[in-house]
């Protein structure tokens, strides 16, 4: 199967989808229990959430789950979040803590290290390419991770999650008018509720990507899934009504970070 798909754009975002991804490979399919095979884990719907809001705009979507590997964790295995709960390179469990693998079938190295060579770096490999080619036309490239996660999850996180969760590693992985322009869009979307920087940062994708310093810039979008979902359990239906509502806002969100991105293409241009 195809691991990745890319479509290309002219204008400076890239869009990155790590985890709409539901291909499981036979082989591995056949190790996870039932819990596992609920996929419950998956960005439901959100690269159909993002389709068309900035027309020129690259995107690049894993196409496998991140129960096969999470695209979206250091290959080194390090953790994100270092004494907090989280999920790891090749999960051993979900969300909720609950085992997704048959017994005595969880990932073990040899595992690890085919679907590292075989899922995660082709799909950063074709991130990476864009990255550069769209550096090369403008100057500058703005990586917009895109992401969901159930709103409830004490595993996780205590509480209710905020409706948009922008993270941008404590602002070192873009330049602040890029941090400015989601904050301040999501500050303005009436009837949600935001954060910057809270539980969530940005992903191993967001702080490897982002080098400001070289024209380069990563920002992470982690919607709560009660935003556009009719429920947060199977079968995880997209809700279109609230989709709608909810598309406006990003819309919004994608085209300011696009007009900051072609200002600091000028100002790179005029220094």
């Amino acid at each position: 199967m195809a691991v990745f798909e890319v479509r290309r754009g002219t204008s400076p975002v890239i869009l990155g989808f790590p985890h709409t991804g539901t291909d499981v490979p036979p082989p591995i399919w056949q190790r996870l229990n039932d819990n596992g095979r609920l996929l419950a884990d998956t960005d439901w719907h959100i690269h159909e959430l993002y389709e068309g809001l900035l027309p020129e705009a690259t995107t690049v979507r894993a196409t496998f789950h991140r129960y096969v590997v999470d695209a979206n964790r250091d290959p080194q295995g390090v953790s994100l979040y270092p004494g907090q709960n989280t999920t790891g390179l090749v999960p051993e469990t979900d969300f909720d803590g609950a085992a997704i693998w048959k017994k005595g079938e969880g990932p073990r190295d040899a595992d690890i290290a085919a679907r590292l060579r075989d899922f995660h770096a082709p799909y950063h490999a074709a991130l990476a390419a864009e990255v550069a080619r769209v550096k090369a036309i403008h100057g500058i490239a703005v990586l917009y991770d895109c992401h969901s996660i159930r709103s409830h999850i004490p595993f996780l996180f205590e509480g209710k999650l905020p409706d948009f969760n922008i993270g941008t590693d404590m602002g070192r992985t873009c330049d602040p008018a890029i941090e400015t322009a989601a904050d301040e869009c999501a500050a303005n979307a009436i009837g949600y509720n935001h954060v910057l920087n809270g539980r969530f940062k940005g992903g191993w994708t967001t702080r490897h990507y982002g080098r400001p310093e070289d024209g380069v810039h990563a920002i992470q979008m982690e919607l709560a899934q009660s935003t556009h979902l009719a429920m947060e359990a199977p079968p995880f239906a997209l809700d279109a009504a609230k989709a709608e509502r909810l598309r406006a806002h990003l819309k919004a969100i994608l085209e300011r970070i696009e007009t900051k991105a072609f200002d600091l293409k000028r100002s790179r241009s005029e220094a």
